[in-house]
């Protein structure tokens, strides 16, 4: 079994995906997305940086920090018929909030109220649509940046002037979407195929409690109810290895928020007891037909 593991860099949770691939019995060859050269019309007959074909490869495990880079490699593979994990399709999807949101309301997977504009004056609107606090995003981003929660019309206009003169088109994409009062933390499941296989809370006294921004994970107990939404959501925008992140609305009842294709998870397997990078390599060498 051959594997090709495309990073930016090598993290911790890319230090425990080789060990988990090490303890299988395989070896990957590390391809770095910086020396990345495509021929986009000779195919996988050319030599990837490694030396060897791109057809060689019974596997593409991707786990780039550029969005950008991570999926038009995606792009490109698939389009030779490469196996990969995530796919270009999920990484696409979950790589931009907008189309997110569309796959959950295509699969009637309960999300906060949000809306779209296009202009200051339209996303005002949306914004009073949506009633304060209102929060606004990116359409592309992670790690809780450049989220802002409006609680009146001045705060509104105030970042609607700034995103328009200081940001790129991305930014002149109006993501509004209702702030949910979560109870001082949110949930970060981790999806592997058709199931979660562990969840941690994110707590923090900030409203963005991303582990990232000095969230702490406790472990969550992956109910059946837990499970279940996990499921469809990661069902939803195409599937595969995935953390789908939930808030709890005032009556306890789930709506996701967003899901990320190439999930961090070195702060989860200690609160968990769940090795995840070895369920994750577990499920990928289990669906390319080798046993363990």
């Amino acid at each position: 079994m051959r594997v090709a593991l495309l990073v930016t860099h090598i993290r911790a949770e890319e230090k425990l995906i080789l060990s988990a691939f090490n303890s299988r019995g395989v070896s990957p060859d590390i391809i770095l997305d910086r020396e990345l050269n495509f021929d986009i019309t000779r195919g996988a007959e050319q030599l990837a940086p490694s030396g060897i074909a791109w057809r060689a490869y019974d596997l593409i495990f991707e786990r780039c920090v550029s969005t950008s880079r991570g999926m038009y490699a995606l792009a490109i593979l698939n389009s030779w018929g490469l196996r990969s994990y995530n796919t270009f399709e999920t990484a696409a999807t979950c790589g931009d909030k907008l189309l997110t949101s569309i796959a959950f309301a295509r699969a009637g997977i309960p999300q906060p109220h949000t809306r779209v504009a296009f202009t200051p004056q339209s996303a005002m609107q949306a914004i009073e649509d949506v009633k304060y606090p209102a929060v606004l995003k990116p359409v592309t981003g992670s790690w809780g940046r450049l989220l802002a929660r409006v609680h009146n019309r001045d705060s509104a206009e105030a970042i609607l002037e700034h995103r328009q003169t200081l940001g790129d088109y991305n930014h002149h994409t109006y993501y509004v979407q209702e702030y949910v009062d979560k109870p001082g933390r949110d949930i970060r499941a981790f999806v592997v195929g058709d199931s979660a296989i562990a969840a941690i809370y994110r707590e923090s006294n900030h409203w963005i409690t991303n582990t990232a921004r000095g969230g702490l994970a406790k472990n969550c107990p992956v109910t059946e109810a837990l499970n279940e939404i996990c499921a469809r959501a990661a069902q939803a925008v195409g599937g595969g290895i995935l953390a789908v992140d939930l808030l709890e609305d005032a009556r306890g009842n789930f709506v996701v928020n967003e899901i990320n294709h190439t999930m961090e998870f070195r702060n989860s397997s200690e609160p968990t007891g769940v090795n995840i990078a070895q369920e994750v390599i577990d499920f990928v060498i289990g669906q390319i037909g080798v046993v363990a």
